[in-house]
């Protein structure tokens, strides 16, 4: 095996690797429509409330109900708008959120991220993480069990005022119910100055002479949709997840969601642990008290096609005339590591940087740093494909060297194709032999670029999932490291680069193969129009300091270039 082949695997591996990405987002499972087949309900009653794996623990959670039907129903668009029930809204705004609850259930509506426009050009445009309309429905509920006696999500709250704006550096936001039977329970919203995380408390006051009974759930509702501005070449995982002392990260596909293998599965309750909703940087995530135990569970839910992925925690007592706090947190914005690591055990690996997440995570410490010390996050990148070409020095020298001395040899093996023609076994033993005498391995080129593949790829990840990359300013007209470059200058210059190493290489025997070596540059420069600007920066700086230690080493080998 020669460099030739590696490099053409290489490149092959990498095509076939953004096609399958492109095969996600042009087909996904199933994605939402307006439009309902078979069961449905309607607009007016949100009965989502899921039924739990049939454990004695859990045996009071509501059924599903639904209204079925033999035949396709299509929605008018006007009931099809919002599919959960609405009575009035609260309108909070802090200092990075602007959010809407609504009185039925106290429901998390919509929330707007301030600090996170949807695009550089609208800074003025929050991005919308939560809403409750079609197609992109995803609200955050929770409530009490059970239905009979405890206000679930279906519940309606009075609320003391409508408007809410964070002025200190504490607000609180408090929603009443009460029933027939002397018991009621305040869900108290509050908000901290500068976090992205809401306390969720339900007191609950018993004032009967029975005690209370019941358990506390908090759970999501998400339709799958293909979200505006998603790249088709770059594909990020949008779906469940979840943390348990067995698996720190699991994922619940919305697949995972329609079967219910999560359900299907005996699992135990355990304490810790949490549950989230995740998309391209941003992810919101309930999490429940540490030492209380939860369990987990989804199921899919029409019209609209909503997955649900929720936790209930364990039976409790309240005793006659007395009262009793039931606690749960809600995070909802921007995976940033260092916050997300603070709030829970393992939420910080929301931050999807794949299987080689070990290796990813210390280059984005180290990426940070550089950030923290220059405060330019396109200078930071090239700072750090610097390092990381000098930490692999001399692994690209070996390589370099070998391609050299390949390269020296390569009017010989021209000499010997010629002379061996198409009897492959003469000319492979011809061309060992000459290695032999040459004292050269053929494999030496291939080795040491193989053992740098896993940080470039951890790298790589890196650079696509790290919300700090979305929106940053480089220089001149590279005013987003997220985005492609609107003027595809970097990846033209990533192009002219691959042309140069082209040169430099020693040249495939095989005239196929020379073609196929001439149009790979063609090929990843096409690729790479559509990649986020960031990612063409490093392979940009990584080619250009490879043309020049490769330049350096084929010159002090072969006489010349």
């Amino acid at each position: 095996m020669d460099n030739t082949r590696l490099i053409l695997i290489m490149a092959l591996a990498f095509i076939l690797l953004l096609m399958y990405q492109a095969w996600h987002e042009d087909y996904p499972p199933t994605p939402t429509v307006v439009s309902s087949t078979g069961t449905t309900s309607t607009p007016a009653s949100d009965t989502s409330i899921p039924s739990a794996p049939a454990t004695p623990e859990s045996s009071e959670l509501p059924s599903v109900e639904s209204s079925a039907s033999s035949s396709s129903v299509e929605l008018p668009m006007a009931a099809t708008a919002r599919l959960l029930p609405t009575k009035e809204r609260v309108y909070i705004t802090t200092d990075v959120l602007k959010l809407e609850i609504d009185t039925i259930g106290g429901d998390i509506r919509k929330i707007n991220l301030i600090n996170y426009p949807v695009a550089v050009k609208t800074p003025e445009q929050p991005f919308e993480l939560l809403n409750d309309q079609l197609p992109n429905v995803f609200v955050a509920q929770s409530g009490l069990l059970p239905e009979i006696h405890a206000p679930t999500h279906k519940a309606a709250y009075k609320a003391d005022k409508l408007k809410y704006k964070l002025e200190g550096d504490t607000l609180e936001v408090k929603l009443h119910w009460q029933n027939d039977k002397h018991i009621s329970v305040d869900k108290i919203y509050t908000f901290q100055r500068g976090s992205y995380v809401i306390d969720i408390k339900h007191i609950v006051n018993n004032n009967s002479d029975q005690p209370w009974k019941g358990r506390l759930y908090g759970q999501f509702q998400r339709a799958e949709v293909t979200l505006a501005g998603d790249s088709r070449f770059l594909y990020t995982y949008m779906g469940g997840a979840i943390s348990s002392p067995d698996q720190r990260y699991e994922k619940i596909s919305f697949d995972d969601i329609k079967d219910g293998s999560l359900n299907q599965e005996n699992r135990n309750s355990w304490e810790g642990g949490w549950i989230a909703m995740l998309q391209h940087y941003f992810v919101g995530a309930w999490i429940p008290e540490s030492e209380q135990k939860y369990k987990y569970y989804t199921n899919l839910q029409n019209p609209g096609n909503r997955h649900i992925l929720g936790l209930y925690g364990p039976e409790q007592i309240v005793a006659p005339y007395t009262k009793q706090e039931f606690k749960l947190q809600f995070f909802a914005g921007p995976k940033l590591q260092d916050k997300l690591a603070e709030l829970s055990p393992n939420l910080d690996l929301t931050v999807d940087y794949g299987w080689l997440w070990f290796i990813a995570q210390p280059l984005f410490m180290l990426l940070q740093i550089i950030h923290d010390w220059i405060g330019n996050w396109g200078w930071s990148i090239i700072i750090l494909t610097v390092l990381i070409k000098i930490a692999f020095f001399q692994l690209s020298a070996t390589s370099y060297k070998s391609m050299a001395n390949m390269r020296r040899l390569q009017p010989r093996l021209v000499s010997l194709k010629e002379r061996y023609g198409d009897d492959k076994s003469k000319l492979n033993q011809a061309m060992m032999d000459m290695y032999r005498k040459e004292k050269i391995n053929p494999l030496g080129g291939c080795l040491p670029i193989a053992v740098q593949i896993p940080v470039f790829i951890a790298l790589y990840w890196v650079l696509l999932e790290s919300v700090e990359l979305r929106q940053a300013d480089f220089i001149f007209w590279l005013n987003d490291l997220s985005s492609p470059d609107p003027f595809f200058i970097l990846p033209l210059i990533m192009g002219a680069t691959m042309f140069m190493q082209h040169h430099l290489n020693p040249a495939p025997i095989d005239p196929v193969q020379q073609k196929i070596m001439l149009f790979l540059p063609v090929v990843f420069t096409v690729f790479f129009a559509f990649f986020p600007s960031g990612l063409v920066l490093y392979w940009v700086v990584n080619n250009i300091l490879s043309i020049g230690q490769q330049w350096v080493i084929t010159k002090k080998i072969a006489g010349n270039v």
